[in-house]
Order: structure tokens, then C-alpha cells, then sequence
């Protein structure tokens, strides 16, 4: 992922590196724009090179390559842009919070546990000197040896996130050869979006009707579903349900949600928290509120795959009550 030129002199500003980015249509359209005229933008003054992939995928890999700076420029426009899109949406809101810019990257397995480190001290390390948050999926993305890293935040915290991501894929390159991540082109909006999949796995994934997820969080909770099987408390466990499998470690996560927009997570007597709750499987607890702070803590624990879906309901949740964009 990383081609030294002359030697990383300093702060490693003569090495070009390559970043992928996962992203959805409506962020993909932003950054693009008017008849290309944004993205174009964003290579002149970033010096980066930015590529889109082509297809009908409601999802889209950005890549990113360039040196150092050039990619923390790059970001840093990427990040604004949402910030700039996420505002304009709230314009008629009577919501005060942002909710945080959200950027996923799609990182080589064999360096996550470099981004990680011993007990979890790099990631928590990255997190405390930014300000952003940063998870790492548990299993890698379909027929890939790639693994999902979302950051989000501020702009500012992003792209110093990227910076110290920067300096761990530096010091750790890849091992091995890397099978990249394609997204599939998914059913259209016609089909049921847990259809038959995978035929032992049917009764599972047949939520729609239980659960009033938008269309558009379902094919994304379709996609995280068919990657990781997430939902241990629809079913009895099954041995042909690896993601299912009630000895995997739990973990928790930590998020903070502004005052206002919390009761979007709540939903009438607890009903959108418990959807969270059953669809992912993590145990969710939000803590009471504390005099003259605007955020509360919501603490989820569970299985990192049943995190990562949870924390994407959430964030899709925030999003769609906001401004109708999906953040995640």
C-alpha cells in the first residue's frame, strides 16, 4: 500500500501512498459534482489523484494516492465537503448538533493489528490524540482480505486520524499479497432485501417486515448481515452460524450523542433502541444525563461484529432524523 521513493526523510513526506475509501452514491455525487467540476477541484488543489470505481454498486471504492501531504489535503476536502453537505441539510432543522462526518476505509487485514495495537493501545492512542472515533470491523469484507475502518468526527480530527494512520501503514507494511474488496451490485429496490440468500440463514434475515429500517439502512445492514451474520438473538445458535457463535469475545464501544438527538436513539418507549438491540445483537446502555453536559454516553457491548452493526444503525438513525443523508 506504500511505495518508498527516497526514503522516508522526516515525516515520510517522499513516500506515495494509496488509500481506498468506501462510500455510498449520495457521498460518491458530492464528491464528484456538477459535471465533475468538485473531484476536479480536489486533484488540483490536493495534488492527489482521485479515482472513482465504475458500476452500478450502491456502494463505490474512492482511491486516493499521492504523497503524504497531498492524501491529508485530500481527506481534509473530503471531510469539509460532507461537513459542508451535512449543514446545508440541516438548514430547516431545528436540530442544533452535528452529527460527526463519517469516512470509511477499506485497510489491508494483515496491518489492522498494527492500527490496533498491543490491548488496543495504538487505536486508543489515535482516538485520545485526535478526537475521532476509529473502529476496526472484526472480519474482513466479502471474497477479500480487506477489513472496514470507520472514522469520524471533525474534519480536523479526521484528517489527523489519517495522519497517524499514515505513519502506522508506514511502519507496517502489508504482509502477503492483498485481495482487494469489489462491491457487489445489490437487489434492486423491488426485491425483499433478506431474501434467500443463504438458505439456512432465511428465517434470520427475514426482518423486514418486523423492523422499519429504510430501504436504503437495509441494503447496507444486508450487506454487514451477508459479511458477518451479526444477528445472534433472531435465532438459536447454529454451528453453521460462525458469526452466531456465543463463545466469541465481547468487546464494548463508546459513543457520545448530543442531548437533543438522543431520543432519536431512544425512540417512543425504548422502541428504536430495542430494534438496535435485536438486529444487532450487542447490548446497548445509555447513560442517564449529567447536569450541563450536552452529550450523553452510549456504551455498546457485544461481539465486534455485532458493534459494528449496531453502531451503524445508530449512526444511520442520527443521520436520517438530521439530515436525511446517510452518514455512515
Amino acid at each position: 500500500m506504500s511505495d518508498k521513493e527516497d526514503g522516508a526523510s522526516g515525516g515520510g513526506l517522499n513516500v506515495t501512498l494509496t488509500f481506498r475509501l468506501l462510500m455510498h452514491g449520495k457521498e460518491v455525487g458530492s464528491i464528484i459534482g456538477k459535471k465533475g467540476e468538485t473531484v476536479k477541484k480536489m486533484r488540483e488543489e490536493s495534488g492527489a489523484r482521485i479515482n472513482i470505481s465504475e458500476g452500478s454498486s450502491p456502494e463505490r471504492i474512492v482511491t486516493i494516492t499521492g504523497p503524504t501531504e497531498g492524501i491529508f489535503r485530500a481527506f481534509s476536502m473530503i471531510a469539509e465537503k460532507f461537513e459542508e453537505d451535512i449543514t446545508a441539510a440541516m438548514t430547516n432543522s431545528t436540530v442544533t448538533s452535528h452529527p460527526p462526518v463519517t469516512l470509511r476505509l477499506v485497510f489491508p487485514g494483515s496491518q489492522c493489528g498494527s492500527l490496533i495495537g498491543k490491548g488496543g493501545s495504538k487505536i486508543k492512542e489515535i482516538r485520545e490524540t485526535t478526537g475521532a472515533q476509529v473502529q476496526v470491523a472484526g472480519d474482513m469484507l466479502p471474497e477479500s482480505t480487506e477489513r472496514a475502518v470507520t472514522i469520524s468526527g471533525t474534519p480536523q480530527a479526521i484528517t489527523q486520524c489519517v495522519r497517524h494512520i499514515c505513519s502506522v501503514m508506514l511502519e507496517s507494511p502489508p504482509k502477503g499479497a492483498t485481495i482487494p474488496y469489489r462491491p457487489k451490485t445489490m437487489p434492486g429496490a423491488g426485491h425483499p432485501v433478506f431474501q434467500q440468500q443463504q438458505q439456512h440463514a432465511s428465517q434470520a434475515f427475514t426482518i423486514q417486515g418486523q423492523y422499519a429500517f429504510p430501504h436504503q439502512d437495509l441494503t447496507k445492514l444486508h450487506q454487514l448481515a451477508m459479511q458477518h451474520i451479526p444477528l445472534p438473538s433472531l435465532g438459536q445458535s447454529n454451528p453453521t452460524f460462525p458469526g452466531m457463535d456465543a463463545s466469541v469475545p465481547k468487546s464494548s464501544q463508546e459513543l457520545a450523542i448530543p442531548n437533543e438527538l438522543i431520543g432519536s436513539i431512544i425512540g417512543r418507549h425504548g422502541s428504536k433502541v430495542n430494534e438496535i438491540r435485536q438486529v444487532s445483537g450487542a447490548h446497548i446502555k445509555i447513560a442517564s444525563a449529567t447536569d450541563g453536559s450536552p452529550m450523553r454516553q452510549v456504551t455498546i457491548i457485544g461481539s465486534p461484529t455485532s458493534i459494528n452493526v449496531a453502531h451503524y444503525l445508530i449512526n444511520a438513525r442520527l443521520s436520517s432524523v438530521v439530515t436525511g443523508l446517510g452518514v455512515l
